[in-house]
């Protein structure tokens, strides 16, 4: 997972709304362009024996596919720590980099998000849920990949000891060069917030006021919008050409070198049985397939799905919950026949409009999205088949449910260089976020890669086996041995050798029989056997031969999303972080109400003893109507207690005031309007089921037949 870091780009503000971070260098905005109006609402009445003093308010900054607001992060940094969302771990010790806390908010948030996730995906598509351990031996890591290539490039200045990923590092100076020349141009260059100021200087140094060639300039940008699809070797001669060194000192760097990002471990106390953190999810799903397939009663398709924390010993952990060395993960693996990737629910979805960025713009060095219908996409061929396209629009529909911002996400389709040998295709959902674009969420379509492989190492068949209506000829190359020569010839070797002649894809075997043919004999290599393999012509025949068959036994293919929770929540925090005009000192997290760690403040007038039985009675029928509550009853002013709670996303406020002891009727606070209306006790509490249970409705459906309130200034 890659995050781009910030590039200047001019803006036009909106209202009076502070804006301050600055976009992504990669930032590119489709045609469309929805509209949004802030409506002047009035502010919520704290009671009939208060003055009836009205303040017109605006609402939550409305954004555009080409204006959107962005935020003071240092501001919103001091929210998140003093509202306790998350924290670093061991704090008191000093810390350790990417390790990171989570407090009441922010577990609620990441709970809020995991339930909406898994109603969506799991219960909505009859998923299979597995909990898999977190430990995995070498073997099973080994056969996946993993242990040869789970890495990423970094380099080393001999002289300090400093290390720097690689391709960080690239983007990170080349941007700051950029960001120079506009500055040397007299154009207008980002704003940088004191903490990312400190920061930056520690790894770029200071940026330098140097005007480049045009030339360079495009050179530089074609170079950032392809970063991620660079190899080792060839960041290291971006490297020599751009001659970037470190960046605090200016001493030279290293070569890149390959590091691998698993946490290594022993299982047991011989310290033998050598093991890793899981750096994902999936692999438990793919061991347990024939379980899950006999789960489901050996029909296809079907999908698993797994939550659980999984590590990346990152190199240089940083942008907060962005990039870290322990996270939450939510992974589908989707198990369907090769040779039928279309999917029965995809008409559902076939009109959904998604913002995409191919890899053949990426190439040509671009960054323009184009939006269309994932219908569309998958007709012309940009997406590669219906299952996964479907998946990317349940994806879509996912994040907006929570709350993401359409027009600050996007779907990049990986560079063929970026992608997996054997992936047939694979998009990325980013969010836009004061550090850049951030993948959010995976989707690949990973062929039979994953089954085929531990398949192959186990000897245990990871297969579908389908009743065929009529027999299927078919042609294949079998191997076929002459076990009274292939015995003596070989023999404690024998059965590791025929295990590795058994385990080949028709294609090796296409190969070795041209081989045989051509040699006479054949000769390769097999992992534990000491020295290479040649058996001759009169032992071994491989030849392609046809036969009958009534059960089509085959390997699934996977469409996997794999969803990085962390990410997913922080980004939120940001597309739903705003400042009320009025005070700059009033920030909002406009989280919907599905996702709000507390859904209602109830909030007494004073500290009368008057209102205590109501504010009880309150919270016991909101407990019980399964709604979180939260009761503010300190001596802060109403106005404040309201604001406290606008920083932690509460949607909905109920005040309880003298009149509410007289008749019974309280008053009810929208967050972002600041609307207010009044009710009996009983209207208000169903009004809030309305507006926060699974099929929530808008405030204005949600409080029709109430009395609207004028409200006082908070």
């Amino acid at each position: 997972m890659s995050v781009r870091l910030p590039f200047a780009f001019s803006f036009s503000q909106l209202s009076s709304v502070r804006l301050l971070s600055a976009f992504s260098r990669s930032v590119c905005y489709c045609h469309r362009v929805p509209t949004a109006a802030n409506s002047q609402v009035r502010n919520l009445s704290f009671a009939t024996s208060r003055k009836k003093a009205v303040q017109i308010n605006s609402g939550k900054p409305a954004t555009t596919a080409m204006s959107l607001p962005t935020i003071d992060r240092d501001t919103l940094d001091g929210v998140l720590k003093r509202r306790f969302f998350f924290a670093p771990a061991f704090d008191i010790y000093g810390g350790v980099s990417g390790l990171y806390d989570y407090g009441p908010p922010g577990c609620a948030l990441q709970a809020n998000i995991i339930d909406v996730w898994r109603k969506h995906f799991v219960l909505e598509e009859d998923m299979l849920e597995v909990d898999c351990t977190m430990l995995t031996p070498y073997e099973v890591l080994k056969t996946s990949g993993h242990v040869d290539k789970f890495a990423d490039w970094m380099c080393r200045d001999p002289a300090t000891g400093e290390i720097f990923r690689v391709d960080h590092l690239v983007e990170e100076v080349l941007e700051s060069r950029l960001k120079g020349d506009k500055e040397a141009r007299g154009e207008a260059a980002d704003s940088v917030s004191g903490t990312e100021e400190k920061k930056r200087k520690k790894k770029v140094k200071e940026i330098k006021a140097v005007k480049l060639d045009d030339a360079v300039v495009t050179e530089y940008e074609e170079v950032l919008a392809k970063i991620d699809g660079y190899s080792g070797p060839e960041l290291g001669e971006l490297m020599k050409k751009y001659n970037i060194v470190n960046p605090a000192t200016g001493g030279p760097l290293s070569e890149p070198l390959e590091f691998n990002l698993m946490f290594e471990t022993a299982i047991g106390p011989s310290g033998q049985l050598k093991g890793y953190l899981r750096p994902e999810t999936a692999q438990g799903q793919f061991l347990n397939f024939n379980k899950l397939l006999e789960s489901n009663n050996t029909k296809m398709p079907f999908a698993s799905a797994s939550i659980g924390k999984s590590f990346r010993n990152e190199i240089s952990p940083r942008s907060g919950l962005l990039r870290v060395r322990e996270f939450l993960m939510a992974e589908i693996e989707h198990f369907v026949d090769p040779l039928n990737k279309s999917h029965p629910r995809f008409p559902e979805v076939a009109d959904t409009g998604l913002r995409l960025l191919s890899n053949t713009t990426q190439h040509e060095g671009r960054t323009e999205v184009v939006e269309i219908t994932i219908g569309e996409a998958v007709q012309t061929g940009l997406v590669d088949n219906e299952t996964l396209g479907y998946f990317l629009a349940r994806i879509y529909k996912f994040l907006i449910k929570i709350g993401v911002d359409h027009n600050r996400l996007r779907f990049r389709q990986h560079m063929r260089n970026e992608m997996a040998h054997y992936a047939a295709d694979c998009w990325d959902a980013e969010l836009h976020t004061s550090y850049g674009w951030v993948e959010c969420v995976g989707c690949a379509d990973r062929s039979a890669y994953d089954l085929s492989v531990h398949s192959n190492r186990t000897n245990e068949k990871l297969v579908v086996r389908q009743t065929l209506a009529e027999p299927l000829t078919v042609e294949s190359f079998e191997v076929e041995l002459d076990k009274k020569k292939f015995g003596p010839k070989f023999k404690k070797d024998g059965k590791k050798i025929e295990q590795f002649l058994n385990s080949r894809t028709q294609c090796e075997l296409e190969d070795l029989a041209k081989e045989l043919s051509e040699k006479l004999k054949i000769t390769f290599n097999v992992e534990g056997v000491d020295s290479s393999v040649e058996i001759e012509k009169d032992i071994i025949s491989i030849e392609k031969k046809t036969r009958q068959e009534h059960i089509r036994e085959y390997t699934p293919n996977v469409i996997e999303p794999s969803f990085g929770i962390g990410r997913i929540l922080y980004s939120l925090i940001e597309h739903n972080f705003w400042i009320r005009p009025e005070s700059d000192q009033r920030a909002v997290l406009s989280f919907p109400a599905v996702i709000a760690p507390t859904k209602v403040l109830l909030v007494p007038l004073s500290n009368n003893e008057a209102f205590e039985p109501m504010v009880n009675e309150l919270s016991r029928l909101l407990r019980r109507a399964g709604i979180p509550a939260k009761i503010d009853d300190s001596s802060a002013t109403i106005g404040r207690r309201y604001a406290r709670n606008d920083e932690l996303g509460t949607p909905f406020g109920v005040t309880v005031d003298f009149q509410s002891v007289q008749d019974r009727t309280v008053t009810l606070r929208e967050r972002d309007s600041t609307k207010q209306v009044r009710g009996t006790v009983e209207e208000i509490i169903a009004s809030v089921q309305r507006m926060v249970g699974p099929d929530a409705v808008s405030w204005e459906e949600g409080t029709e037949g109430l009395a609207s309130f004028d409200a006082a200034a908070e």
